[in-house]
């Protein structure tokens, strides 16, 4: 186990996303005690070159090739800094020797190759990127098992259930509950979802992210896709696992014991408090990278439960964490399309769980035994969800 005073090294995965974005204000605030040794991202090879220059970074990567390409013609790079193409470049980055953890905040299974890799470099992981579990759980939990390594969930919800879970038994636990904001259709009119436009989704009440996954906050496909993760990341049962609209974003999960009685982890909506959890653990920061929550002045906490019929993504991902095997995993992907069909204005808002639930019930669904199955699948997915009439 890595000295917990000890500077660490850090590959970033996703260096120019909002996670990304955030994790780069925690390692500067702490750069006594954390380093960036890898940045890489899909693309935009001019923010990370600016990056590269700003952290001293000597390894990049970029998954995109022509991207890759114009990098590596580039003169913005710092002299002396070595480009990775390609998933093999993202794989390299992973597997770096001065690296101790390797943070993974790609959008979709780009970083599932990257991720066992790390593992079997026996590297600590820290999880932005919940396609991983949800596609491939079985076989990471299996490859951090195997290798000793350490899974830090960077997620909001799962940081504060890792927080609430430390030094107790899975067995006193009856249930976790994630919070879940509603997104931007949380008070609309459910007969006005219907006229919900690209613009309209993208409002959130209060995180800032990616367009994919505040889209996926709309739908709720985000919590759906959390609960999947969770039960992976907690060795939970799915019934163990639910959701309850919390307004504030505040608390960010509740776990109830067998005893009735129940513990959770306040912070204001940043990411910057998970994250630094996460690099710095199990040691905690001096001072926080965000303002802290304020409780000299009034707020509220105010919970709902989840109203299916406003959410049906919600509905669709429980009951594929409930069948297992290859369910999640087509979730995943035909959420995947439908979301990126309607960021691109092909279909509308309330087509994303039509095209979910059709792909659920056309694509065969089996218990993997390779990881190869599962990506057969996920790509049988893809195409069912792909020609779903618009």
């Amino acid at each position: 186990m890595a000295n917990p005073t000890a500077k660490r090294r850090i590959v970033l995965l996703g260096a120019t996303g909002s996670i990304g974005e955030s994790t780069l204000r925690v390692v500067a605030a702490h750069s006594d005690r954390l380093e960036l040794v890898g940045i890489a991202a899909q693309s935009n090879h001019a923010r990370l070159a600016e990056i590269a220059r700003q952290f001293n970074v000597r390894h990049v990567a970029i998954h995109d090739e022509t991207a890759c390409t114009a990098a590596r013609a580039s003169s913005a790079f710092p002299a002396g800094t070595k480009i990775h193409g390609g998933i093999a470049g993202l794989t390299e980055l992973a597997t770096l020797p001065e690296a101790d953890i390797v943070l993974i905040a790609v959008v979709g299974i780009a970083g599932l190759a990257p991720a066992l890799a790390a593992l079997a470099a026996k590297k600590d992981l820290a999880l932005a990127s919940k396609e991983l579990l949800v596609l491939a759980g079985k076989f990471v939990m299996a490859a951090a098992r195997t290798s000793g390594s350490r899974l830090l969930p960077v997620d909001s919800e799962h940081n504060a259930v890792f927080q609430c879970l430390e030094g107790c038994r899975t067995s006193d636990v009856r249930r976790i509950v994630l919070t879940a904001s509603g997104g931007a259709f949380r008070d609309w009119p459910l007969e006005k979802l219907a006229r919900a436009t690209v613009a309209d989704a993208l409002k959130h009440p209060n995180w800032a992210m990616g367009p994919k996954i505040t889209v996926d906050s709309a739908t709720l496909a985000n919590k759906g896709l959390e609960l999947i993760e969770a039960q992976w990341l907690f060795g939970l049962r799915a019934e163990q696992c639910d959701a309850v609209l919390h307004a504030q974003s505040i608390v960010h999960c509740l776990v109830e014991f067998t005893d009735g009685s129940m513990l959770t982890q306040l912070c204001p909506p940043s990411m910057t408090f998970p994250i630094q959890h996460a690099l710095l653990y199990p040691a905690r920061a001096s001072q926080p990278t965000a303002p802290a929550l304020d409780v000299g002045r009034p707020f509220a906490l105010d919970f709902r439960p989840v109203d299916e019929q406003r959410y049906p993504c919600l509905r669709l991902a429980k009951e594929s964490m409930r069948a297992g095997g290859t369910a999640p995993a087509v979730f995943n992907a035909a959420n995947e399309v439908a979301v990126a069909a309607f960021l691109a204005g092909r279909v509308q808002f309330l087509a994303i769980p039509r095209i979910i639930e059709h792909t659920l019930a056309t694509v065969k669904l089996i218990e993997p035994t390779a990881l190869d199955q599962v990506l057969a699948v996920d790509a049988e997915a893809r195409r069912v969800a792909q020609h779903f009439p618009a």
